[in-house]
């Protein structure tokens, strides 16, 4: 059965690929790979089901999800095998061929990087929470790079249009900067609403961070999760229902590849 997948229009080193996974159509429209819960808050079997079906697909030895805490915390892939319990964690770092560092979102932005080299491949998942509180600086420090040989792509998460916060989350990003430059920068990704309400651009928050990173290249963006039904899952738009889809970017098994 064919799944539905995002190709990212980024140059990668060879060897090594990214996508994220849609909707999709037919017999399973939905494929949620992380919104279906059992009693004890683990992925449901339909979920597991599913995952397997996308290791399968992509040839990979293994998918390295998370349990995803809107935290800073980065998870090492030290090997091919599985872990014992999903690790609590907001980033995957990868150096190991064959196991794809996944992110699940709903309306959160996903950002995948990669070494120059294609060494190092990692993906973080970036709540306002966790963007606010340096999960991408985070990522980028936890991978074997320099950050100006490191390049992002910005995957599929809620438009500013349809991100109405509050002044807390405004002013959890104004302090992190503080009086230094870049705080008019940070001003700038926030629309004023009706009230003391604000429109947030996450994009905009992220390109901030991985710029000042001094992350050599920062693409993509540009999507709406809560308006694009069609494609993605919106925490937002359909309430706590609503499934995820995965933004993976991983290093070709050569060995893998040849045998699948």
């Amino acid at each position: 059965m064919t799944i539905a997948l995002l190709e990212p229009a980024w140059v990668l080193p060879a060897g090594v690929h990214a996508c994220a996974t849609l909707r999709g159509h037919g017999p399973d429209p939905g494929f949620d790979l992380g919104g279906e819960r059992t009693a004890e808050g683990l992925p449901g079997a339909a979920v597991l089901a599913r995952r397997e079906r996308l290791r399968a697909w992509l040839g990979l030895e293994r998918i390295a999800f998370l349990e995803q805490v809107h935290g800073v915390a980065v998870h090492h892939v030290a090997s091919q095998g599985r872990d014992a319990a999903l690790p609590r964690a907001d980033a995957v770092v990868a150096t190991v061929p064959g196991v794809a560092c996944a992110v699940l979102t709903a309306d959160c932005l996903p950002v995948l990087f990669c070494s120059e080299d294609g060494r190092c491949v990692a993906a973080a998942h970036a709540g306002w929470r966790g963007l606010a509180a340096g999960v991408l600086e985070a990522t980028v420090i936890a991978m074997d790079a320099r950050p100006e040989r490191i390049s992002a792509w910005l995957g599929a998460a809620i438009g500013q249009d349809s991100f109405e916060v509050g002044p807390e989350v405004r002013a959890a990003f104004l302090e992190r900067v503080g009086t230094r430059a870049g705080a008019g920068d940070v001003a700038a990704c926030f629309r004023a609403g009706e009230d003391d309400r604000w429109f947030a651009d996450l994009y905009a928050l992220a390109r901030v961070r991985l710029q000042a990173l001094g992350v050599g290249s920062v693409i993509g963006g540009g999507f709406d999760a809560f308006r694009d039904a069609s494609r993605f899952f919106s925490y937002r738009r359909d309430g706590a229902q609503t499934g995820r889809q995965a933004t993976l970017i991983w290093i070709e098994d050569v060995v893998v590849s040849r045998n699948s």
